[in-house]
């Protein structure tokens, strides 16, 4: 029986550290505007008291990605690192000033006065939302440790105390029976991405990294087994077409079938021009197969134009989803007015607005809509970011999920030898040692994933935070 709201415990809050530690990508990462080669990625250690006396530590880690949260040419990389710090403290300030409230109570209370904080420093919602996000995992991570019960139990009971008071159009719709009647699977299939500087064959190399790893896309088809596929699209329609025929020459060498998703990173100005794009791809016959492939499209057009125009009329040919535009609590019922059917799911967007905006997806659909969530990815390393994500979108039934960290960082190679033991012996189905390093294992394009479900928020591990540094202030 799912609990009620009544039964979610309520604890205090004792501490909240900050640390970072550096990633270096082995082969360059070309998404939107930006060319990814190196970002800190941010963790957070919580620890936390229950009402009957019981602690725990909690942690979670995510990415300090550039250009994706703000893409303002005026600003550097470190200019949007400092940002996401920002709105970290911000986060870690609120949160340790409240009192005993349940995981979801907290971040109820704070969530309109972190966005309105961080508007202050010039910080859109996109970015205020990531240090809640960090802070509502590791909570919610030290809430399942304590209660010894996984991520999985936690939210199918509902200890967090998830309600409709952030979600008005959820009012009357029982949270309580669609989190218990959510099932997760022990596997999950990866879907590639295809940056838009990726090798799509040996022929596309000046010169190779040389670390054994797949470099082209050829390989990673060869070594992987993907069947699923997220293509990066650059806003020039000319290069796009004749970059796509270059992927599809390789895709359609399978004799079995694939599927792929459209991702504009914003890089079109309007509807029109992703619906030109999408009418020469239909036209063109040496993308017919890779087009009939093409599940959805996600966000194309730059987010100070995406909810100001209608998109049924593209939506009825693929469907169109949000992703930066999914920039707070009632993006994605503005977007649904405006045609797009569906919202990706990112950890690095707050865990429960995932679970909100896929309680909408059952409830539209109940009254006779098709509305669906995607998964999708942030450049996730291995280790926490990857498998709290992971255990996310496979809780709320998608089926498969972007995953990129793996193909463009060479797994946990730069980490401590010991901390790359304590994950592979943890999760031994999702993890593999090979090349010199712990990674993340992929079979006929799948992950196994049953080892998440454990004591905790999907590890069973954690990090060696004192072989990182404390996070330095904005």
């Amino acid at each position: 029986m799912p609990a009620t709201q009544g039964a979610a415990p309520r604890f205090t809050i004792r501490s909240i550290e900050l640390f970072e530690r550096d990633v270096r990508l082995r082969l360059p990462f070309r998404f939107g505007v930006v060319t990814l080669t190196e970002s800190p990625q941010a963790f957070v250690r919580a620890h936390i008291r229950l009402e009957d006396g019981r602690e725990s530590p909690g942690a979670a880690a995510e990415l300090l990605a550039p250009k994706w949260f703000d893409k303002n040419l005026a600003l550097s990389n470190e200019d949007n690192f400092d940002q996401l710090r920002r709105s970290l403290e911000i986060a870690r300030s609120a949160y340790l000033s409240g009192g005993a409230n349940t995981a979801f109570g907290r971040f109820s209370a704070h969530y309109r006065a972190q966005i309105e904080a961080c508007a202050k420093h010039e910080l859109n919602p996109l970015v205020a939302c990531y240090g809640p996000a960090l802070l509502d995992r590791a909570l919610l991570d030290a809430l399942c440790r304590a209660l010894g019960v996984s991520f999985y139990a936690a939210m199918r009971a509902n200890l967090p105390g998830v309600d409709a008071s952030l979600t008005a159009d959820l009012a009357g719709f029982d949270l309580g029976d669609f989190l218990g009647s959510l099932a997760p699977a022990a596997s999950i299939a990866a879907r590639h991405t295809v940056g838009l500087v990726d090798p799509i064959t040996a022929a596309d190399q000046k010169e190779r990294v040389g670390d054994g790893l797949p470099e082209t896309l050829e390989e990673v088809v060869a070594r992987y087994g993907h069947n699923f596929f997220k293509l990066k699209v650059g806003g020039d329609i000319a290069a796009d077409i004749a970059r796509l025929g270059a992927i599809a020459a390789v895709l359609d060498r399978s004799r079995e079938s694939y599927f792929a998703s459209l991702d504009g990173n914003e890089q079109y100005e309007n509807v029109d021009g992703i619906a030109e794009l999408w009418r020469r791809m239909t036209e063109a016959p040496q993308l017919a197969r890779l087009a009939a492939s093409v599940l959805f499209i996600e966000q194309p057009i730059k987010r100070q134009n995406a909810l100001t125009a209608d998109v049924s009329a593209l939506g009825r040919r693929r469907p169109v989803i949000i992703d930066e535009s999914d920039d707070s609590l009632d993006a994605f019922p503005r977007a649904r007015a405006l045609g797009y059917a569906g919202v990706s799911s990112k950890a690095c967007k707050g865990l429960y607005k995932s679970v909100l905006n896929a309680a909408r997806c059952v409830k539209w659909n109940s009254q006779g809509g098709k509305f669906f969530m995607s998964a999708e990815d942030l450049t996730i390393q291995p280790g926490l970011a990857l498998q709290q994500d992971l255990a996310l979108v496979n809780l709320l039934g998608i089926t498969h999920v972007e995953r990129n960290g793996h193909h463009y960082v060479n797994g946990m190679a730069s980490l401590p030898e010991s901390e790359q033991r304590a994950f592979l012996a943890a999760h031994p189905d999702l993890y593999e040692s090979s090349h010199g390093a712990t990674r993340v294992a992929i079979h006929n394009g799948r992950l196994a994933i049953g080892s998440l479900d454990c004591p905790g928020f999907a590890s069973r591990a954690l990090p060696e935070f004192a072989a990182m540094r404390a996070m330095r202030q904005p």
